[in-house]
Order: structure tokens, then C-alpha cells, then sequence
């Protein structure tokens, strides 16, 4: 099984870059940095210990930048690695100004590359975060004899079944992890029967927050503007999601005029897209990347740039999630919920049902199914003491989560 699986890759690497070409055209990929994806590398491995982290895309990324920021401060820790899949994820992690910790594109799951990554960079530790599972960088940890920890760990009902009907290679790639720290009780059962060897439940590191940093406030000027009006938000919308809320948009403001509806799609890249079918319901709309601050008659407030969700996240009293209308399974809702935001979702949140589960048990979610209920169901005032019970859950749950990683870190730094 091993066998066929690296021969598809090495069918994959032989094609892909007809692929990356099409990817730079789509402003998809680096047109620089894709190497990485070859390990071929642009940044240096400094002397002394590094750790690893392995994120997919940007919400992985954001779930540990509360670690990543505690480590910073720690001498015996050299250097810190964080790799990741997309173009979004590495934007994201530039603006955060770190001084040890390098990123990296992640290279294809190939004997040959993974090896080569490992013997560049030489991990004390490798953490992977959520759904990460690749069999080839997996046996090559294990070759090296590097110790791998499975972090905030995700497996959904839908994956779990997929990897039990190939069961003997299904082991052999889950034996090599070293712990695990699912965030659910499902994910646990399933990493059980995945014949995980030790399986720790701390809870979802995405409850956690980032501490407050300057550049997370939105300017003065457009701040004064908003606040002239009745805001409300929706977040990390998906194709067709955007005509939903300006639908919703048109209904709310029938009874509030001075209305603007502040939309951030999860991909950046559909901008044109979003604008040229919004402009067909007769909505005046303005990017957040024009620079223009004049928020007169502006109906859709589009942001259009990378790494700026919790700016607005901080300033939204209702906050409408993507990915919940369509089938994607939704998008993780706990940033704008520490802010007090009344939070509204369609009805596909099979990525976050346990998170869900939670929010509507504080009365803090509710579901809806059409524009129209989307509308009724907005509100201009923040609930702090919501905000307060979910902040106090995920300082709970990084507490406990950097005491586990400590004693990793801890007793591998001494073996060495």
C-alpha cells in the first residue's frame, strides 16, 4: 500500500509544474517560494534546538500563535519552525513579527523530499496540528527517530471511515505518533481505534486567543466612520454565501438606513467575483484595500486582504459564518464569539459540532436558513459576559496544553 501510494506521488511531482504554473496564474501559490514545496529551502536552520509545528492553512496557524508567542520568550528554544500548504497561511504568519521562528512551505509527502527536509532542519520535536496525517513524513519521523505529537487533533466521522477500510496501513501511520491531544471526544474514540499508543483529551486550542496586539485595531478614521453606523459581519463566506448576506443586507435595511454589512470571504482571490454580483442587486460596495474611507451610501464593506478578520471580528455585534450555507462544513466561529457577537450559521457545521453544541447551550449561536432569518435575527449590541465564558475556556485549555508540551519539550531537550 506504501508502494502505490508514494508512486502516485512521484506521478503527482512528475505533473506538478503544469500545476504551480496554473496555481501562480490563479494568485494561488508563491511564484518564489514553491520551491519549498521541493525542499528546496529560502531560510536558514540556525544552530541549537528547533521545534516544528505543521499547520494546514491559516485557522491552524491562528491556534497556535498563543504558543508560538510564549515559546519566543523561551532560551533553550533556537529556533521555531512553522510550515504550511497555502499562500493565505504565509501571508498570515509575516505579519506576526517574530524573531525566531522561521516558515516554510510543506514539501510533497515523498520519501526522497521528506528525508531531505528532515536531515535540513533536524527537529528536536514535530507537532502536527488538527487533521495533518501524511504516511510518507510520518515513517520518515519515525526513521529519525523524532518524536511526534499530534496536536488539537481532528478526525471526523467521514475521514475515520476512509481510513478504517485500508486498516493494516491505516496502523502503520498512526502507530508513529508518539501522543495525541484530540480536541473532541469523538476525535478520541476514533484515534483509539486507529490504534493511537497514547491519546491525551485537553479540549479545542481554537477556544485560546491571542493577546491583544496593535496591529489587530482597525484605523482611527474608518473606525469613527463605522461608528456612524449599524455594523454587522460576515465572515469567511464561501461562493454564493456573499448574495445571501447582501440579500440579508437589503432586508435589514429596510429598517435601518444607515446600514453597512461588512463582508470577509475566506478566499481573496474571488474579489472581482463577489464585486461584479453584488453590484447586480444595486449595492454600492468598496474594498478594504482601496484605502478609501469614506463610507458614504456604502452598502458592502469587502476586506480583501489577509490576516485582518480580527479587526472586525473585535467591532461586529452580530457575525454570520461561511461555509455553513453550502456544504463545507462551516468555519470556526470562537474568535468572534470571544468578542461577545451574537454568532449565526446555515445549517452545515460538521467541522465544529461539538464547538456548536456549546455556543447554542450559552445561547450565544443560532441557526438559520434563509436571508430573511438572517435579518431578524441581527443584532447591534454585544453580550460581554458571553465573551467572558469563552475567553475563560480557552485560557483553561492553553494552560493545560503548554504544561504538556513543556514536559515534551523538557525531556527530549535532555536527551540530547
Amino acid at each position: 500500500m506504501f508502494f502505490l501510494y508514494q508512486a502516485a506521488l512521484s506521478l503527482i511531482i512528475l505533473i506538478s509544474p503544469i500545476i504551480i504554473i496554473f496555481r501562480i496564474l490563479k494568485n494561488k501559490e508563491d511564484k518564489k517560494r514553491f520551491v519549498e514545496k521541493f525542499s528546496i529551502f529560502s531560510k536558514k536552520r540556525h544552530r541549537g534546538k528547533l521545534i516544528w509545528f505543521h499547520c494546514a492553512s491559516v485557522g491552524e496557524i491562528l491556534s497556535i500563535i498563543p504558543i508560538i508567542k510564549k515559546y519566543e520568550k523561551k532560551k533553550y528554544i533556537n529556533q521555531i519552525l512553522i510550515t504550511s500548504s497555502t499562500l493565505s497561511s504565509s501571508k498570515v504568519i509575516s505579519k506576526f513579527k517574530f524573531k525566531k521562528t522561521t516558515h516554510q512551505f510543506y514539501p510533497f509527502d515523498h520519501i526522497f523530499l521528506t528525508s531531505k527536509f528532515l536531515n535540513y532542519w533536524k527537529p528536536s520535536l514535530a507537532i502536527f496540528i488538527e487533521s495533518e496525517i501524511w504516511p510518507c513524513m510520518f515513517k520518515t519521523l519515525d526513521n529519525h527517530k523524532i518524536p511526534l505529537i499530534l496536536l488539537n487533533a481532528r478526525i471526523t466521522k467521514k475521514t475515520f471511515n476512509k481510513w478504517i477500510k485500508i486498516k493494516n496501513f491505516s496502523r502503520s501511520i498512526f502507530d508513529k505518533i508518539s501522543i495525541a491531544y484530540p480536541q473532541n471526544l469523538e476525535t478520541k474514540n476514533f484515534l483509539k481505534k486507529l490504534k493511537v499508543k497514547k491519546i491525551n483529551l485537553i479540549g479545542n486550542l481554537k477556544f485560546s486567543e491571542i493577546d491583544g496586539d496593535k496591529q489587530d485595531t482597525i484605523d482611527d478614521q474608518l473606525k469613527f466612520q463605522l461608528k456612524t453606523k449599524k455594523v454587522w459581519i460576515a465572515s469567511s463566506t464561501h461562493s454564493n454565501e456573499e448574495i445571501f448576506c447582501a440579500k440579508a443586507h437589503i432586508e435589514l435595511k429596510k429598517k435601518f438606513q444607515s446600514l453597512i454589512t461588512i463582508i470577509i470571504p475566506r478566499h481573496v482571490h474571488r474579489i472581482k467575483e463577489i464585486i461584479s454580483e453584488i453590484k447586480k442587486l444595486n449595492l454600492k460596495t468598496i474594498s478594504h484595500s482601496s484605502k478609501n474611507k469614506n463610507l458614504k451610501d456604502v452598502d458592502i464593506y469587502i476586506v480583501d486582504t489577509f490576516g485582518e478578520t480580527k479587526k472586525f471580528h473585535k467591532i461586529g455585534c452580530s457575525v454570520f459564518l461561511g461555509g455553513s450555507i453550502i456544504k463545507r462544513g462551516g468555519q470556526n466561529p470562537l474568535e468572534a464569539a470571544r468578542y461577545g457577537a451574537r454568532i449565526l450559521h446555515g445549517p452545515n457545521i460538521d467541522n465544529f459540532t461539538d464547538v456548536y453544541r456549546l455556543l447554542k447551550s450559552f445561547k450565544i449561536s443560532q441557526k438559520i436558513t434563509t436571508h430573511k432569518k438572517l435579518a431578524s435575527l441581527i443584532t447591534f449590541k454585544k453580550n460581554k459576559s458571553h465573551g467572558k465564558k469563552i475567553k475563560k475556556i480557552g485560557g483553561i485549555i492553553l494552560k493545560k496544553t503548554i504544561k504538556e508540551l513543556n514536559s515534551l519539550i523538557n525531556n527530549e531537550f535532555k536527551k540530547t
